[in-house]
């Protein structure tokens, strides 16, 4: 599991074990917490992150969203800036 990014405290991963299963997501990890984030629409894919930490899994997204896709695509990972 390559980790994508690292900022305010979440780290942003991606699994492509083969292929893993669609839609396109990223998996946003945060002390306790973590969830799958669909790359398409910057939304959670379940609950239960907090609301603020969600928000910057967001505009995460949604600033690297042609990068996270082309990722997801060809499986060939590399480091995204962090958020500022």
């Amino acid at each position: 599991m390559p980790t994508i990014s690292h900022f305010y405290g979440i780290t942003i991963v991606m699994y492509l074990r083969g292929k893993e299963h669609n839609p396109p997501h990223i998996h946003a990890i945060m002390q306790d917490f973590a969830a799958p984030f669909s790359i398409v629409t910057g939304e959670p894919l379940d609950s239960g992150f907090p609301p603020k930490a969600k928000a910057l899994v967001r505009e995460f997204i949604l600033k690297y969203q042609n990068e996270l896709l082309e990722m997801w695509e060809t499986g060939k990972y590399r480091r995204l800036p962090p958020l500022m």
